[in-house]
C-alpha cells in the first residue's frame, strides 16, 4: 500500500544535514535507541544485487577509550615504520573519540563472489551512512564522517576484522551539538551540474 509523507519535511531534512565535528559536541550521550534506529535505517540503503556490503562496529563508553589506543597504536607503528610518525597527531588520533558520545567504524565487505564493481560495493556504503546522517538529523543529533587517521592503513582494516578485498571506510562520530549550533550549509545551483535530454 502506498504510504503518504510530509515531502516539505523530507525536503527540508535533506537540505539541512550537516556534517558536525566532535570539539562541536557538549559530551552529553546519544541515546543507544537512537543509534539503534540510524543503524536499522543503514540497513535499508540501495545495493546492487542484495549484497549488503556495509559492516559497522560501534564504540561507546570505555570503547571509545579504547578506540582512541587503538588508533594511536596503529598510527605509531605505521608511521615509525615510514618514518612520518607525528607526536602531536598520535595524541589526536587518542584523544579525539572520547569527545564523541558514540564512534561507528564503516566497512565495506567485498562480495565473496565479486559479482559487482567494488565501486558500487562502496556507494551503498556511502547510501548506509547518509541514511544515518540524515536519521541522526531528524533526532537533532550531530555526525561527521570522517577518513582520516588510520582509515586507509591496512593494519587497521585487518584489526577490525575486515578482509583483504574488504575495505574501510572511516568512521562516523555522533554527539549532541552544542546548543543553537547548527551550520547554514552552500550548495552552488543545481542547474549549473544538470542537462536535460528531452529528443
Amino acid at each position: 500500500m502506498k504510504k503518504t509523507f510530509n515531502i516539505e519535511e523530507i525536503n527540508e531534512l535533506i537540505r539541512t544535514r550537516r556534517s558536525i565535528y566532535p570539539a562541536q559536541y557538549t559530551g552529553e550521550k546519544v541515546d543507544d535507541n537512537i543509534i539503534e534506529q540510524m543503524l536499522e535505517n543503514a540497513n535499508w540503503a540501495p545495493n546492487h544485487k542484495h549484497t549488503e556490503p556495509w559492516r559497522f562496529i560501534v564504540f561507546t563508553e570505555n570503547g571509545l577509550d579504547q578506540l582512541g589506543k587503538f588508533q594511536s597504536d596503529i598510527y605509531k607503528q605505521v608511521s615509525t615504520i615510514k618514518g612520518n610518525f607525528d607526536e602531536a597527531k598520535m595524541e589526536k588520533l587518542r584523544n579525539k573519540p572520547l569527545m564523541a558520545s558514540h564512534v561507528i567504524a564503516i566497512g565495506m565487505k567485498r562480495d565473496e563472489k565479486q559479482s559487482i564493481p567494488v565501486e558500487e560495493e562502496i556507494a551503498a556504503v556511502a547510501s548506509a551512512v547518509q541514511n544515518m546522517q540524515l536519521t541522526a538529523s531528524a533526532y537533532g543529533v550531530g555526525c561527521y564522517w570522517g577518513s582520516g587517521g588510520i582509515t586507509y592503513m591496512e593494519e587497521a582494516k585487518k584489526a577490525l576484522g575486515l578482509e583483504k578485498e574488504d575495505k574501510l571506510l572511516g568512521f562516523l562520530y555522533v554527539g549532541i551539538p552544542k546548543e543553537g549550533f547548527w551550520p547554514e550549509g552552500k550548495r552552488t545551483p543545481i542547474n549549473d551540474k544538470v542537462n536535460w535530454v528531452k529528443g
